[in-house]
């Protein structure tokens, strides 16, 4: 599991949520890049968290892991990351959106502060769930708060997520940040209606895909990228 952010608690908090539901047998392992931003709220952190990631990867694959989760709602760098491994990669976001489609015909995402909702509308409307999703319902709350006021965040979490069944008429929530990870049990006992978790459904996506033996296709689109030489900061990634 990579958390694409450098908040090592939260990627402890992470580690603990795809432990308590790995299989007896599945070896879990959580890290986050050397480099990057210390939380992914906006564009300009999503792209500089990708190179971070990336290098996830190939570390990776030098150390033989069968799958990859990217645990930030925004699944920064996806497709990039299909390219450079033939192991399956989960983004958390569209494994917790695919689960939600099998659970309920309408569904809201709940996630953190106002500014990235654009952003998620985007995703939503690329993974092709526009007709499924019927609000983005944001908080107060910027990604490190999560960690600093676990009580505080759950409130204000709580209040967004009780709007989205009550006037949005949601019948599940998908938690949009990974540092909600520890509340989705209180809040489905709460609201009575699935909560999904991300991290969870991307940690039993990937146990299924590797028990089915399959691989990211190397048909076309996710083949590897070409080589070709990088400078300056981006030189070791190049294959010239």
């Amino acid at each position: 599991i990579i958390n694409p952010n450098t908040a090592l608690e939260m990627t402890r908090s992470i580690d603990a949520a795809g432990r308590s539901v790995a299989r007896q047998g599945t070896e879990i392992v959580s890290v986050s890049p050397t480099f990057g931003p210390a939380s992914i709220e906006s564009y300009y952190d999503d792209y500089l968290s990708i190179p971070g990631i990336l290098e996830e990867i190939q570390k990776g694959d030098t150390a033989d892991c069968d799958a990859y989760i990217i645990a930030c709602y925004g699944d920064p760098g996806l497709h990039a990351a299909r390219e450079l491994t033939t192991k399956p990669v989960i983004g958390i976001a569209e494994a917790s959106l695919y689960m939600a489609a099998m659970l309920a015909a309408r569904f809201s995402i709940v996630t953190v502060i106002p500014r990235t909702r654009t952003m998620l509308e985007e995703m939503v409307v690329g993974y092709g769930f526009q007709e499924k999703v019927v609000s983005i319902r944001t908080s107060p709350l910027y990604v490190l708060d999560i960690e600093n006021d676990p009580a505080g965040a759950l409130e204000k979490l709580r209040i967004e997520a009780r709007a989205a069944r009550d006037e949005d008429d949601a019948e599940a929530i998908l938690l949009g940040c990974a540092g909600f990870t520890q509340f989705a049990q209180d809040l489905e006992q709460e609201l009575e209606i699935p909560v999904l978790d991300g991290v969870v459904c991307g940690v039993k996506l990937a146990e299924s895909l590797v028990e089915m033996g399959k691989a990211t296709s190397k048909y076309k689109t996710y083949r590897p990228p070409e080589r070709k030489a990088f400078s300056g900061i981006f030189e070791r990634f190049g294959s010239g």
